[in-house]
């Protein structure tokens, strides 16, 4: 039989002090009240960015949005989780851990602009991977940089030896990849936690359809230690993400971690949730907001209004951020492409770049 998930917060945002939650309590207990009030405002001021993007699309201005309205507790608990040292490979809708690691927000409005290939460099900004938007292949990338680390051997300091953390939906369980992946981590005793966020639905498809089990019972087939959390809880998102990753680093192997969330909005921008989705299912999760939740266990602890409107105050300026330099944004030089294929020069992406200059240049332009 399942068990219950963990829980922290209670939905109207109280603390639960039982003995289910002996293990993890001490984990929160560690956090200082400036590390709690960063978790509001690092939900807080990311939604605020996803609904500036999300505007900016139906302006015009992007290809693609891809929303994570919904799940801010579940990646903000976890990616405050991992330590700088940790590599984090997320699928596409990680805006949050992206952040967190570093990651300037307009380098995923460039990329969903189609401005740009790749996005950042991940060892510039907090060894947080590129976005995937092929589903669960980051899975076998976060594993093989896992095994990677599992054969250079631990360096005997928790503090500082690696982990890996890999960011995946509920639709792509059902993918080859990841159960490949389970394979491999749980054979060669990977490093790594893997954290699936279970947002209901695979674009159009319930997870009832999914699966006739909870999903975090099938890492449990291939010998992996599985948990199922609130993931609109962000305390329990933070204690068990911590711990998974602290056993994984400390030699225990892989993790598996299903965070029961949900996707508020649509899949991405091309979708009309409101074709397949029940308004009463959408109506019970809003009733179950994670920021909401956490604004009230805040307030109990005595935050201010005046702090709430100083997150407020941030979140707006980074919309308005966002918006302005979106739209001066401008067509990159066509021979980007060309760009960081080789880590050093190459004499057949040298000849390839003359080549189109000299095509472009033909119709009387500039490239």
């Amino acid at each position: 039989m399942a068990s219950d998930p963990i829980r922290l917060l209670s939905p109207s945002g109280e603390l639960i002090e039982s003995e289910a939650n002996a293990a993890w309590l001490p984990v929160v207990a560690e956090l200082s009240e400036a590390q709690l009030m960063d978790f509001h405002r690092q939900m807080a001021v990311i939604r605020r960015f996803d609904v500036e993007a999300g505007n900016l699309q139906r302006q015009g201005q992007l290809a693609l949005w891809i929303p994570s309205l919904g799940q801010e507790a579940a990646q903000v608990g976890s990616g405050i989780a991992a330590r700088p040292q940790d590599h984090v490979f997320p699928a596409y809708r990680e805006h949050a851990v992206a952040r967190i690691r570093g990651v300037d927000p307009m380098r995923i409005i460039e990329l969903l602009r189609g401005l740009d290939h790749g996005g950042w460099d991940p060892k510039a900004h907090g060894n947080f991977h590129l976005y995937t938007l092929v589903i669960g292949s980051q899975t076998l990338h976060a594993t093989g940089y896992a095994m990677g680390i599992a054969f250079d051997g631990p360096g005997g300091d928790p503090e500082r030896d690696e982990a890996v953390l890999v960011y995946f939906g509920d639709g792509a369980t059902s993918q080859g990849d990841v159960s490949e992946s389970l394979v491999f981590a749980a054979s060669y005793q990977t490093p790594q936690v893997f954290f699936l966020q279970n947002n209901h639905w695979a674009i159009s498809v319930p997870v009832s359809t999914q699966s006739r089990t909870p999903l975090y019972r099938r890492a449990l087939g291939f010998g992996i230690p599985s948990i199922q959390i609130d993931g609109n809880d962000v305390l329990a998102a933070y204690a068990v993400t911590r711990t998974a990753l602290d056993e994984a680093r400390g030699g225990k192997g892989p993790r598996f971690v299903e965070a029961l969330t949900y996707r508020m909005g649509a899949h991405t921008s091309s979708d009309d949730p409101s074709k397949y989705r029940d308004e009463a299912e959408l109506e019970h999760w809003i009733a179950h907001d994670p920021i909401v939740r956490f604004e009230a266990f805040l307030r109990a602890r005595g935050a201010s209004d005046a702090f709430f409107a100083e997150v407020h105050e941030e979140a707006e300026e980074l919309a308005a951020d966002v918006r302005r330099r979106t739209v001066a944004l401008v067509p990159p030089p066509v021979t980007k492409i060309f760009d960081h294929v080789y880590t050093d020069p190459h004499p057949d992406i040298e000849e390839q770049r003359a080549w189109l200059l000299a095509y472009e240049a033909s119709f009387g332009g500039q490239a």
